[in-house]
């Protein structure tokens, strides 16, 4: 387990606002058309910035640098992150009231446990993200009304609409922190 010794200086693309991750005209986040209308079609577009976000956090760096624990002594890493949201994003199946399925990391913290300076674990991870993401979001799809309950614990499909969102959107808190430590670019 590698560990950042010592802190890069702070640096960012953007030249407009220097404590910024990129320019708003360069931010794929952001768009001209109208904002979204009525709360599905936010909380989706919520969901899809975050997504977005946490890949640029991510961008450019190299297996080493994305598996690194930046903030000891914690095992969190960009790459964990992307192998946690995939583990995540299978676990909410569940919670629709399908079958359980098993954890793509075999025992808990796999998913940062296994999150190492490999090319092969980098592509395979963001492989399982994108495939995990997909399967979740056709799950959802069926579901019109949000006020809908669902599972065991007869979860509404808003309430996890909304965890799906918060989920991301901590997660991108933490990247933020730790692309800042593994090469000093500031977040947004």
């Amino acid at each position: 387990m590698r560990f950042m010794s010592e802190q890069p200086e702070r640096w960012t693309q953007a030249s407009v606002y220097p404590d910024m991750w990129t320019d708003p005209g360069d931010d794929p986040r952001e768009s001209e058309g109208a904002p979204p209308e009525g709360e599905l079609a936010t909380l989706q577009d919520y969901l899809a910035n975050y997504r977005m976000t946490l890949l640029m956090k991510c961008e450019g760096l190299t297996p080493e640098q994305l598996a690194m624990r930046s903030v000891p002594p914690s095992t969190m890493s960009l790459l964990g992150l992307v192998r946690h949201l995939a583990e995540v994003e299978r676990d909410w199946i569940g919670w629709l009231g399908h079958e359980p399925l098993p954890k793509l990391y075999g025992v808990r913290d796999g998913d940062f446990d296994g999150a190492v300076a490999d090319q092969a674990v980098v592509d395979a991870s963001y492989a399982d993200l994108k495939r995990e993401q997909a399967a979740m979001d056709a799950a959802l799809a069926g579901f019109q009304d949000l006020g809908e309950r669902v599972g065991k614990d007869r979860i509404s499909i808003r309430e996890l609409l909304v965890h799906r969102v918060e989920e991301y959107a901590r997660h991108c808190g933490h990247a933020d922190l730790l692309r800042e430590c593994v090469d000093g670019r500031v977040g947004q």
